[in-house]
C-alpha cells in the first residue's frame, strides 16, 4: 500500500519535484490507493450488517476525496450546513448523514431538519431549541460519558473539562424535555477525543455510553464515536493502532449489549483522521537557511496558514527531504528548526528536529498531512491557499482543487 512517501510508488508516475514544478508550492498531494485502503479497514472493523462508518467531514472536505469515501461505502458526519451541502454535492443521501451540532442557532437546525438529516444535540438548552422548532421529531443525544482521550488537551472531547456532550447524570432531564416536545430519541452518540493509539480509553467510553443507551427503548442507532489514531512518528518506529484487538473487544461488548437490549441496533463509528491522514503529504520548498544565535532555521513556504496543526496542537509530523526528486537518507543529521513564511514567531513547523543537511531549493515533504491540513488552511497574511492533487490508482495525477489566485482575495468584496 502506497502510504510511505519514502517509497517512490506513493507519487505514481511522478516525483515531488516534478509535481511542484507543475502545480507550484506549497502543494497537497493525496494517494488514492492509501485512501481507499483506510476506508476498507474501517468498514471491515466489525463484520455485521448493523455496523457502519461515518466519515468525519471536518478532517478533509475536498469533494473529490468525499466521492471516493462515498464510493467505498462509508456514510458521513457533518458539523455545519456547509458540510451537509458539500456532502450532498458529493453524492451522499441525507439518510447517510448525521449532523452533530454544537451551540448552533434555531435557523441552522431548521436547515438540517429541512434537508432530511438527523440532528444530534449536545446540551439541554439545544434540546429545548430543537423541540421548539421540530416538535414530535426524531433526535439523537450526544452524551459525555466522563471518559476523555487525545494527543492534546484541545482535542479531548469528553470528560470533565470539555464543552461537549450532556453528562449521563442528566439523563432524566433529557427524557423530561423530550417528553415535553413529544420528541423521539432515536440515537445516542459520543466522541471522547482524537488520536488515540491505545484502545483502552475508547473501550471505557463505549461501555459508559452503552450503559446510558440501554435506558432508551426506541433507539435506531448508537454512535460510539471515533478518534482512531495514526502513528505520526512511524519513521521512528511508532506502532499502529491494533485494529484486530480493538475489533475483538468491541464485537464482544456490542453483542452482549444487544442481547440485553433485546434487539439489534445500528452501530456507527466516526473515524475522520484515520481515513485521510496518511493519504496526504504536504510539499514545500526551502527558500532560506540562517542561524540566529545558536538556532539554525530552515525557512520554507510551508507556513502555519497552510498547516495549522503544529502551531495549534504542538503536533508532530515527520519531514522527508527531497533533492532532485529523490528522498535523502543519511545518518548525518543536524538539529534544525523548520519555519514558514508567516509573520508570527509561532510559525514553526518543527522545532529542534534532526534532519539530513538541507540546502536551499530542496523539497520538504510533510507526512501524514491529509487530516486537518487543508481543511484548516487560511489566507492569513493574504497568503494564497495551495492546490490539491490526487495520485490515482493508475499512477497518474489530477488536479482536485486549484491554487488560489490574487483575484480570489477580492471575491467577496462588493
Amino acid at each position: 500500500m502506497n502510504n510511505n512517501p519514502m517509497d517512490t510508488s506513493f507519487w505514481g508516475n511522478s516525483d515531488p519535484e516534478k509535481l511542484i514544478n507543475k502545480y507550484g508550492a506549497p502543494l497537497y498531494v493525496y494517494n488514492e490507493e492509501t485512501l481507499r485502503a483506510r476506508c476498507k479497514e474501517m468498514k471491515n472493523l466489525l463484520p455485521y450488517p448493523w455496523f457502519s462508518v461515518n466519515y468525519s467531514t471536518k478532517a478533509n472536505s475536498n469533494i473529490e476525496l468525499l466521492k471516493i469515501i462515498r464510493d467505498e461505502g462509508l456514510n458521513a458526519d457533518a458539523m455545519s450546513p456547509g458540510e451537509i451541502y458539500l456532502l450532498v454535492k458529493a453524492g451522499f443521501e441525507p439518510s447517510q448523514l448525521l449532523y452533530i451540532g454544537n451551540n448552533v442557532s434555531a435557523e441552522e437546525m431548521k436547515y438540517v431538519v429541512g434537508n432530511g438529516v438527523t440532528v444530534s444535540v449536545d446540551s439541554l438548552s439545544q434540546l429545548e431549541t430543537f423541540g421548539r422548532i421540530n416538535q414530535g421529531g426524531k433526535v439523537s443525544i450526544r452524551f459525555n460519558p466522563g471518559v476523555g482521550a487525545g494527543h492534546h488537551e484541545k482535542v479531548v472531547t469528553a470528560g470533565n473539562k470539555t464543552k461537549f456532550g450532556i453528562p449521563g447524570s442528566l439523563l432524566e432531564e433529557v427524557k423530561t424535555i423530550a417528553k415535553r416536545y413529544s420528541l423521539k430519541i432515536v440515537g445516542v452518540n459520543q466522541h471522547i477525543g482524537s488520536l488515540f493509539l491505545d484502545g483502552k480509553p475508547y473501550i471505557d467510553g463505549v461501555k459508559a455510553l452503552l450503559e446510558i443507551a440501554i435506558q432508551f427503548p426506541e433507539l435506531e442507532f448508537v454512535d460510539i464515536g471515533g478518534g482512531f489514531g495514526i502513528p505520526y512518528k512511524r519513521l521512528h518506529g511508532e506502532a499502529r493502532l491494533d485494529l484486530t484487538g480493538l475489533s475483538d473487544v468491541l464485537e464482544a461488548i456490542l453483542l452482549d449489549w444487544m442481547k440485553d437490549y433485546g434487539r439489534e441496533v445500528k452501530v456507527k463509528i466516526e473515524p475522520g483522521r484515520y481515513i485521510v491522514a496518511e493519504s496526504g503529504v504536504l510539499l514545500g520548498t526551502v527558500h532560506s537557511i540562517k542561524k540566529n544565535y545558536e538556532i539554525k532555521y530552515i525557512g520554507t513556504d510551508i507556513g502555519s496558514n497552510v498547516i495549522m496543526r503544529p502551531v495549534m496542537y504542538d503536533s508532530y509530523h515527520e519531514i522527508v527531504v527531497y533533492r532532485n526528486g529523490t528522498p535523502l537518507s543519511s545518518d548525518d543529521r543536524e538539529k534544525v528548526t523548520v519555519v514558514g513564511n508567516i509573520c508570527e514567531s509561532g510559525d514553526i513547523l518543527a522545532r529542534d528536529r534532526g534532519l539530513t543537511p538541507v540546502k536551499e531549493g530542496d523539497t520538504l515533504a510533510v507526512l501524514d498531512a491529509g487530516a486537518y491540513g487543508y481543511s484548516m488552511c487560511s489566507n492569513y497574511n493574504l497568503r494564497l491557499r495551495p492546490a490539491e492533487i490526487l495520485v490515482t490508482d493508475d499512477g497518474g495525477e489530477r488536479l482536485i482543487r486549484r491554487r488560489d489566485t490574487l483575484e480570489d482575495l477580492m471575491r467577496n468584496y462588493f
